[in-house]
């Protein structure tokens, strides 16, 4: 399958292509694919934030807070536990 590209004229500040093109030089790319990569960036950070601002206005607070308080099970295993959190070995 054949990707469709097309082609834009972009205006730039001098000092914003200059800093991309020693970006892009630096990384190995060109231009072209290091300001493709940048504009995918961006719409992916917006859509994201658009979905988390929707996920968040449709949540039940009342819920989560109902699961929150609910009562445990069983405490993590030695093994899930982070380092930090993790209680020394005393069998010695």
């Amino acid at each position: 399958m054949k990707k469709q590209t097309t082609t834009y004229p972009l205006r730039l500040p001098a000092s914003l292509k200059a800093a991309v093109a020693e970006i892009s030089r630096e990384d190995g790319t060109s231009m072209n694919q290091f300001m493709a990569t940048a504009i995918a960036e961006k719409i992916s950070a917006m859509k994201t934030a658009e979905f988390f601002a929707t996920r968040g206005a449709e949540a039940d607070i009342e819920a989560a807070r109902r699961l929150l308080r609910r009562d445990g099970g069983q405490p993590p295993e030695s093994e899930d536990l982070l380092d930090a959190f993790r209680v020394p070995d005393q069998r010695t």
